[in-house]
C-alpha cells in the first residue's frame, strides 16, 4: 500500500495546518477531512505482519491561492503476478533449466503511464515543460539542496505548463534513499520561502503551485552510478538479450540479485533474487533449487532498460 499525506504551508505563518487523515478501505488511500485536528494514525487489523516504507507527499500551494491542495497518492509501478501462470526467465530455457518453453514466460503488465529513466516523476532525473520559468525554478531548488549539508538530494525534478512543480527528494544519508516526513516538510517550507521571493521580484510567475515527494518504494536505480549503493536488495530488471529461437535481439524481464558490476567493461552479473516469484519454479513452499541459485546472467550496461527496486507487498 502506498501511503500519502498531505498538509498545508501558508506564507507568512510560522506554523503548519494539519489535516486530519481518515482510511478509505475502498480506494487504499488516505482522504482529508475539512476539520483541523492533529494528524491521526490508522490502525491495521491482521493480517498485516509487515508495512512497507511509506511514500510521503506534501503539496505546499500560496495563501491566496484560489483552490485548495489536492491529494494525490504518488503513482508507484506495481508488478502484476498472477498466481495461476508465474513467470521467471527466458534464460533458464538457454541453461536446460526447464523442459516446458512456456513455464517461465515473462508477465510484467505495463502501467497505464510507464516509468522510464529521466522521466521526472518515479524513474527520477529531470523533466521540464519549457516554460519561461523552469529553468529558475531548477535553479533555486538546487541552491535549497545545498542548504542542507549533503542530508538531502534530487531524486526528480518536473515542471508542468498548469504553473507546478514536482519534486522527489531522498535522503542521502539513508541506506534505503528514503527521506523522513520531517525531511519532506523542510524542503517544501525552504523552497516555498524561495519561490514566494522569486515571485516578487517577478522572475517566475505568480502562484505556482509545489508538491514534494519522496522516490517511492520502487524507485529506478541509476546506472551504472547507483549499483554499488543498492547492490544488497532485489531489483527488477528488464534488458535487452538474444532470443533463444532466433539469436536476435529482443526485450526481456526479470526479478534479480547483483551479484557483481566492473566499470571498465561496464557489465553486470546477476543472480536469481530470492523472492517468492521465483521460489514458486521450484514448486510451492520450496526454496531456490540449486540450478537456480548458481544461474548467471552477464548484461551489459547500455542493454539496461529499466532497474528499480523490487517489492513483494
Amino acid at each position: 500500500m502506498d501511503l500519502t499525506i498531505a498538509r498545508s504551508l501558508r506564507r507568512g505563518y510560522g506554523v503548519l495546518s494539519s489535516t486530519t487523515a481518515t482510511t478509505n478501505k475502498n480506494n487504499n488511500f488516505f482522504r482529508l477531512s475539512s476539520q483541523t485536528h492533529n494528524l491521526s494514525s490508522p490502525i491495521w487489523p491482521y493480517p498485516f505482519p509487515l508495512i512497507p516504507p511509506m511514500t510521503c507527499a506534501v503539496h505546499a500551494k500560496k495563501r491566496h491561492s484560489q483552490s485548495e491542495p489536492v491529494l494525490k497518492p504518488t503513482l508507484v509501478e506495481e508488478v502484476s503476478i498472477d498466481d495461476e501462470d508465474d513467470f521467471l526467465f527466458d534464460e533458464f530455457q538457454d541453461d536446460g533449466l526447464v523442459e516446458d518453453d512456456n513455464d517461465f514466460e515473462d508477465e510484467y503488465l505495463e502501467e497505464e503511464a510507464e516509468t522510464y529513466v529521466g522521466d521526472g516523476e518515479g524513474g527520477g532525473g529531470i523533466s521540464l515543460a519549457g516554460t519561461s520559468w523552469d529553468k529558475e525554478a531548477l535553479a533555486i531548488a538546487e541552491e535549497v539542496f545545498l542548504s542542507f549539508d549533503g542530508e538531502l538530494g534530487m531524486y526528480a525534478f518536473k515542471t508542468l505548463l498548469n504553473s507546478t512543480i514536482r519534486v522527489r527528494i531522498e535522503r542521502l544519508s539513508n541506506k534505503s534513499g528514503s527521506p523522513r516526513m520531517i525531511d519532506v516538510e523542510a524542503f517544501s517550507i525552504a523552497y516555498r520561502k524561495r519561490l514566494d521571493e522569486a515571485e516578487l521580484s517577478g522572475s517566475i510567475p505568480e502562484n505556482i503551485s509545489l508538491e514534494v515527494s519522496s522516490p517511492g518504494v520502487e524507485r529506478v536505480v541509476r546506472i551504472p552510478q547507483e549499483l554499488d549503493r543498492f547492490k544488497d536488495r532485489n531489483l527488477y530488471v528488464r534488458y535487452v538479450g538474444e532470443a533463444a529461437e532466433t539469436g536476435s535481439p529482443t526485450e526481456k524481464d526479470g526479478v534479480f540479485r547483483l551479484v557483481s558490476f566492473d566499470m571498465e567493461t561496464r557489465c553486470c552479473i546477476w543472480g536469481i533474487a530470492d523472492v517468492r516469484v521465483n521460489r514458486e519454479k521450484a514448486g510451492k513452499g520450496r526454496p531456490l533449487s540449486k540450478k537456480q541459485r548458481e544461474w548467471r546472467l552477464n548484461t551489459p550496461f547500455d542493454s539496461l532498460r529499466l532497474v528499480r527496486f523490487y517489492s513483494e507487498i
